[in-house]
């Protein structure tokens, strides 16, 4: 590290960035196929996810949501520096960053847990009611027929359940993949405005000093 550099990025921070990227990527070009690779993915961005959050409450100084959690008149101000010819430098993420972090947390979060909804559905998984899909899958019709209306009723009933939520979980995730594009697209244009490689910096945990 040169006397111009700071060390922000802590290596928990890097792995948990680089990690994610991998696991979402899997777990998106895989969710047509619903395959053990998707699952999987899925249950080790959620693990991410968890880990981040705690990480940004006792993690290192630029990690907490303390350090990039700003007001909306400094989000405000922070996009009105960038047209001028002197936007304000942050060694950690600027305003408008740190909700975009927030924002892909809270997505992210949501896909997973819509879709861990979708798998208990399915009866699998740890939101799976296991005690529920024991009783329905060993009922057999009666004299009368009235436990096989009771256990078509449920499938349907189970069936359009797990439609809502995949649903909701298919938007979640393509809402994602929306933020995701706007936040790599913001990192490219702020990389140009403060004349620093961010990718780099992620990769490294550096950042060169700037005077404002």
């Amino acid at each position: 590290m040169s006397e111009n550099t700071v060390k922000v990025w802590d290596p928990l921070v890097r792995i948990f960035h680089w990690s994610l990227v991998v696991f979402f990527v899997i777990a998106y070009f895989t969710g047509e196929e619903e395959s053990d690779l998707h699952i999987y993915s899925g249950y080790a961005v959620l693990a991410l996810i968890m880990f981040r959050i705690v990480w940004g409450l006792v993690g290192s100084q630029y990690a907490r949501f303390s350090n990039f959690i700003y007001s909306p008149a400094n989000v405000i101000a922070y996009l009105k520096s960038l047209v001028s010819k002197h936007p304000k430098h942050y060694l950690g993420h600027n305003p408008a960053g740190g909700y975009m972090i927030v924002f892909l947390l809270v997505m992210l979060l949501i896909t997973s847990l819509t879709g861990l909804k979708v798998y208990g559905l399915e009866g699998h998984g740890p939101l799976a009611d296991s005690i529920e899909f024991s009783i329905i899958s060993t009922v057999v019709a009666d004299e009368d027929g009235h436990r096989e209306d009771e256990h078509k009723g449920r499938d349907q009933e189970n069936e359009d359940a797990e439609d809502f939520w995949e649903e909701i979980h298919e938007l979640a995730s393509n809402f994602t993949v929306f933020l995701i594009f706007i936040h790599v697209l913001a990192v490219v244009l702020s990389g140009r405005l403060h004349r620093e490689n961010l990718v780099k910096a992620m990769v490294t945990g550096e950042k060169e000093i700037h005077k404002n």
